[in-house]
């Protein structure tokens, strides 16, 4: 079986574990396919702990889920070197970062010294404990949750952070249709018990499938388009007075990188060997989202991140 008839197969199995969330599954495998980390921003309820887990079963590899509390220490997470009398030696014992695929539940409710340990994973694949570091898997991807309404008991990320995420998605309610279709799934499995995938996608076509994505075609107009976006977030005056008076800090190079690798997973996915404009334009929020900072006249406004997106991409002319 080919890479893309493997994650075709894939993207099915998850859009019949997941009903009415079509965006989250998609942006799932773009996570995979780019290399990248995701952030999944909803009210409780909408079904991504239990997406990332139907991910986990439908790809080959480990899968740990964490779940975050303010109580959490960064060894936790790490691991730490356990003391063996017998041997008068020091043995590092691995902590649950130590997989291929991670959940981090409501990864807002850790303190900031347990960020820092998460941070160092998810930007270098690496864990330094005392005077070692250790490398983590080459199939390495940290998918967390966190949830927006409840805010008692929760730590803001950090922006350094939350720009190692490739991706922040931010999930609503399913309509009617979608909520009866998810009272009959959940009755069947109930009845019959949970489906799997027949055969996970291996680590190999993974890798295959990664290096195909950056074959795909960007033609120098949408390599131009992708930046100027990117250019608008950070000096917006040259682009629109509204935009300059809304933002305070735009978004760093690795914007432009997870834009790019997001884009051409999108096109992959669709079977085009070439990036559209469109490809670019539906991505952007998710890529921006959580990169820019507002000012305060923005915020005083009631203005939010995905407002001043859609005056970037009105104001930024497409090819």
């Amino acid at each position: 079986m080919s890479a893309v008839n493997a994650f075709h197969q894939l993207q099915t199995y998850l859009d019949s574990q997941v009903l009415g969330q079509p965006s989250l599954t998609e942006h799932l495998l773009i996570a995979i396919l780019a290399d990248g980390h995701l952030l999944v921003e909803g009210p409780p309820g909408l079904a991504k702990t239990r997406a990332v887990q139907a991910l986990a079963s439908g790809i080959e590899g480990d899968f740990q889920r964490v779940q975050f509390t303010p109580d959490l220490l960064p060894a936790d997470l790490t691991g730490t070197d356990v003391y063996r009398p017998e041997t008068g030696e020091f043995l590092f014992q691995q902590g649950p970062l130590f997989h291929n695929l991670i959940l981090a539940d409501e990864i807002n409710r850790a303190p900031a010294k347990v960020q820092s340990a998460l941070l160092e994973a998810m930007a270098e694949r690496q864990i330094s404990v005392g005077r070692n570091t250790y490398k983590l898997p080459a199939l390495y991807t940290v998918m967390a949750t966190q949830n927006p309404l409840e805010q008692e008991g929760t730590y803001p990320l950090p922006e350094a952070q939350l720009d190692r995420f490739l991706l922040h998605l931010s999930l609503g309610y399913p309509d009617a249709e979608t909520e009866r279709e998810i009272l009959r799934l959940t009755r069947s499995e109930t009845l019959a018990g949970q489906i799997e995938m027949a055969e996970p996608v291996a680590q190999e076509t993974i890798f295959a499938a990664r290096r195909e994505t950056m074959t795909i075609y960007m033609a120098p107009e949408v390599e131009a388009y992708l930046v100027a976006l990117i250019m608008a977030s950070r000096e917006p005056g040259a682009y629109c007075e509204t935009l300059a008076s809304w933002l305070a800090i735009g978004a760093s190079p690795r914007a432009t990188i997870a834009l790019d690798r997001c884009a051409r997973a999108k096109a992959w996915l669709a079977g085009r060997d070439f990036v559209t404009p469109d490809d670019i334009a539906s991505l952007l929020h998710n890529v921006l989202r959580h990169r820019i900072i507002l000012s305060y006249a923005a915020e005083a406004d009631g203005i939010n991140a995905d407002q001043v997106i859609d005056r970037i991409l009105e104001t930024v002319p497409a090819p």
